[in-house]
């Protein structure tokens, strides 16, 4: 009975915790000259670079949008390594995923 859901952070929260939990490599908020990435998880070669969006606010397909038009996946290229990036929005009045989607970089 909070507002909690009304914010892409609370969802970027609970991702969090989960990768944490299992011991990866996991950035949050990471700063580059375009903006910032939600999440970023690093793990057996592999980088996920995660945006989350709720989509009463963003619309739908905003995330991996904004991955892409961003170029976040660019200050991880030069590590040679598959680069995965991952849009997640929330729709906020079921606090459930409405829409994922993966693409490689």
């Amino acid at each position: 009975r909070n507002d909690l859901a009304r914010y892409e952070g609370y969802y970027a929260s609970l991702f969090y915790m989960c990768f944490s939990s299992l011991d990866l490599e996991v950035r949050a908020e990471e700063s580059t000259s375009r903006g910032r990435l939600d999440l970023v998880v690093r793990h057996a070669g592999h980088t996920w670079i995660f945006e989350f969006k709720v989509i009463e606010q963003a619309g739908e397909g905003s995330a991996l949008r904004q991955l892409k038009e961003k170029g976040y996946a660019d200050r991880y290229r030069g590590r040679g390594e598959p680069i995965h990036l991952i849009g997640v929005e929330f729709r906020s009045a079921t606090r459930n995923i409405a829409r994922f989607e993966i693409e490689d970089a």
